[in-house]
């Protein structure tokens, strides 16, 4: 019998390492070809590992909470062959792809060099300077939970090698705050009676370590909102926000769309909703003003070939997620369409593939779905706007015609641009904002689709 080594498959430009969060085989499972052995979570995706032969399971290389590089061997599968071990790639498919050529410009501020290096203060972490090995998530919980250098180092590992696991730093910290009178991470609720000692509720999911004191709660992030919560501090603490606000007059847009969908529907087998008709709008803006669609490294101003937009969406498990939409400015409106309800679907579904989520340049969310009328959205880094749109409400409003101003009821809605201020000054951000409105206030009411 020939052994096969299943290694990590690449899972996007950007993606350089996961975190095994189960395995689905056991050493010595019968497996067959397109079977899943594990699953895998990243910074961006959760996602799921195919074995590519069929064999018997005969090794995990790491083990659940483990983080895991591109390209290590993850699993040996005994197949049928020769008796020896031939270094086989486990996705030969997943070459990285082509890169686009990017224009590179040089931000040129005045007084740049006395400033300190944000990047490098941002990326540093307390527990870099050990020989001892600590998973990224082990490294957070640590982060979280304020423990120092020598406590972390103090916990006895029961991971591969003796490596502290996340269970293990979780026992550490419940231990640790229930040995204390009055815990550093829970807070005190002064009553006529004496506080009642820190217990683990039986009755919370086995993921969500929750512990209770007193009347409070206190539930601890899963790893998607560790994640998320990391992500948005990092993105305050990168870029300077600006926010600028138009209100546009979309009553061509709504009846449009009023007279259309049904029609829509009937052909193609689903609805066409709002979302597609921003897209197109945020496209062909992001087309005339390309200086919006924009990343920064350091003092380069990095100018973005295609035009890809991230559509945030809400999980069901109340989490955010960022899926794709590639080189939107070539779709049509149908393509639009289908595209953002099939992502819309695997998001929910928990679907979505790794590069679903990769090479974004700019982002949309649309609060309006949740009646909310304006917001301030964080940028998604290392994007440089992000653009939300809040409901739709009819309002009076003052109409101008050949005879003089009269007044309306309109289909009226706001949107907000947040943008990086070390790149898009006020002019260039409003302006490109008031092209978004301007494209959506003059739809073609006759157009068809």
């Amino acid at each position: 019998m020939a052994l096969y080594k299943l290694l990590l498959p690449k899972m996007g430009e950007s993606v350089s390492e996961a975190t095994i969060t189960k395995w689905l085989k056991q050493p010595g499972d019968l497996i067959d070809e397109d079977d899943t052995l594990l699953e895998i979570a990243t910074d961006k995706v959760d996602s799921e590992v195919p074995s590519p032969v069929k064999g018997v399971l005969k090794e995990h290389c790491y083990t659940v909470d483990q983080t895991v590089q591109v390209g290590e061997v993850v699993a040996i599968i005994e197949i049928e062959g020769e008796n020896e071990e031939p270094a086989i790639q486990a996705q030969e498919n997943t070459a990285p792809s082509a890169t686009v050529p990017e224009e590179i410009i040089e931000l040129n501020i005045p007084g740049v060099d006395q400033l300190p290096n944000v990047a490098a203060e941002i990326s540093s972490s307390p527990y870099e300077n050990t020989l001892r090995f600590y998973s990224p998530l082990v490294k957070n919980i640590a982060r979280h939970e304020g423990l120092s250098q020598d406590e972390l180092d103090r916990i006895q590992g029961t991971g591969a090698e003796g490596r502290v696991t996340k269970e293990d730093i979780l026992t550490y910290v419940t231990h640790r705050d229930s040995s204390s009178k009055t815990p550093k991470s829970i807070p005190v609720e002064h009553t006529s009676t004496a506080t009642e000692s820190p217990k683990i509720i039986s009755t919370a999911p086995s993921h969500v370590h929750t512990v209770a004191n007193g009347s409070d709660e206190i539930i601890e992030m899963d790893r998607m909102r560790r994640l998320i919560a990391d992500h948005m501090v990092k993105s305050v603490q990168t870029s300077p926000h600006v926010c600028s606000f138009v209100e546009a007059d979309v009553t061509n847009l709504v009846l449009w769309r009023n007279k259309v969908k049904d029609a829509y529907k009937k052909r193609e087998g689903e609805n066409i909703t709002f979302t597609p008709l921003f897209i197109e709008a945020i496209s062909k803006a992001l087309k005339d003003f390309p200086l919006v669609n924009i990343s920064i490294d350091g003092y380069n101003i990095i100018k973005k070939k295609n035009i890809n937009i991230g559509m945030a969406a809400a999980l069901p498990n109340g989490n955010l997620i960022v899926p794709v939409i590639k080189n939107a400015d070539q779709l049509s409106l149908v393509g639009l369409s289908k595209s953002v309800n099939d992502l819309a679907q695997r998001s929910r579904a928990n679907k979505l593939k790794p590069d679903d989520t990769q090479d974004g340049t700019f982002t949309f969310t649309n609060i309006g779905a949740f009646g909310n009328i304006m917001g301030t959205p964080i940028i998604n880094q290392p994007q440089a706007a992000i653009l939300a749109v809040g409901t739709i409400t009819k309002k009076p409003a003052v109409i101008e015609t050949e005879y003089g101003d009269m007044i309306g009821i309109r289909h009226m809605m706001y949107l907000s641009l947040s943008y990086d201020h070390r790149a898009i000054d006020g002019a260039l951000g409003g302006t490109f904002l008031k092209r978004v409105a301007d494209y959506l206030e003059n739809w073609d009411s006759n157009r068809v689709i």
